[in-house]
């Protein structure tokens, strides 16, 4: 047998974000898969939700409510944990403004949730996992959610796009470091997506028609495009694929 299947039973996977749009999709997609979650969002009525659904695939799931800006209650939920296998680190935020007009308080709040609270969070699930003495036989996997506009800039997102450059370059230093732990570590790199966060933008006529314009496949993507990206890396079937980005962007950046 030459194909390895995408179970992930006996699998702990903590998810950051996990209330709404891509947060939410990868961890139900995780649960289908046979993981075991730990979930992570600032409203509870999100994530009794998210938990409600994961426990219909016979998947344990335990939920936090948690801001992930704030180190001391992230590390907390983190250390509490007996053990994690997979990290989704997903909670991210943008605020699209021009160049010249962004304003300091809006990009410090963007560097806080993309660059400096995913980092944290990345380094302390790695201390967990390492804490396992068969690690490097059981493997682990960190998918950082990156964006398209990892690798290619875009009008009014200046910011963003400098915190998702940065996190590109963060996985792969920790690709490179984690390796002798077995620990694989990518990006996921998502087109637009209709979620709660997006869907201000995309009633835009004229911004969605740009968009589209940009997609050779000419549409955007779905959520379960993006979360069976995320359930491939976290799977034995993407064993080999360590420090790279896998683009679910239709086309954008092959132009």
């Amino acid at each position: 047998m030459f194909l390895k299947k995408q179970n992930l039973k006996n699998k702990i996977a903590l998810v950051t974000g996990a209330g709404k749009g891509i947060g939410k999709a990868c961890a139900i997609a995780l649960a289908e898969a046979g993981a075991s979650l730990i979930i992570v969002s600032r409203t509870k009525k999100d994530l009794d939700q998210v938990s409600k659904i994961i426990k219909k695939f016979r998947s344990k799931c335990k939920s936090y409510v948690c801001d992930v800006t704030k180190y001391s209650e992230i590390k907390s939920v983190i250390d509490s944990q007996k053990r994690i296998d997979i990290l989704i680190n997903n909670a991210g935020t943008n605020i699209p403004e021009h160049f010249t007009k962004v304003k300091r308080k809006d990009m410090e709040y963007v560097v806080k949730i993309n660059t400096v609270a995913t980092f944290n969070i990345a380094q302390l699930c790695t201390l967990k996992m390492i804490e396992l003495k068969n690690r490097k036989k059981v493997g682990g996997v960190i998918i950082n959610m990156s964006s398209q506009m990892g690798h290619v800039g875009g009008p009014i997102r200046s910011v963003y796009n400098m915190t998702k450059f940065g996190f590109e370059g963060l996985t792969k230093g920790m690709s490179i470091d984690l390796a002798k732990y077995n620990i694989r570590v990518n990006t996921v790199c998502p087109t637009f997506v209709v979620t709660p966060m997006t869907s201000k933008f995309l009633k835009d006529k004229k911004f969605m028609r740009e968009v589209l314009g940009n997609i050779p496949l000419g549409r955007f993507a779905e959520l379960s495009d993006v979360a069976s990206a995320v359930v491939f890396l976290a799977s034995d079937q993407a064993s080999m694929i360590t420090g790279t980005s896998l683009l679910v962007d239709g086309g954008w950046t092959s132009k």
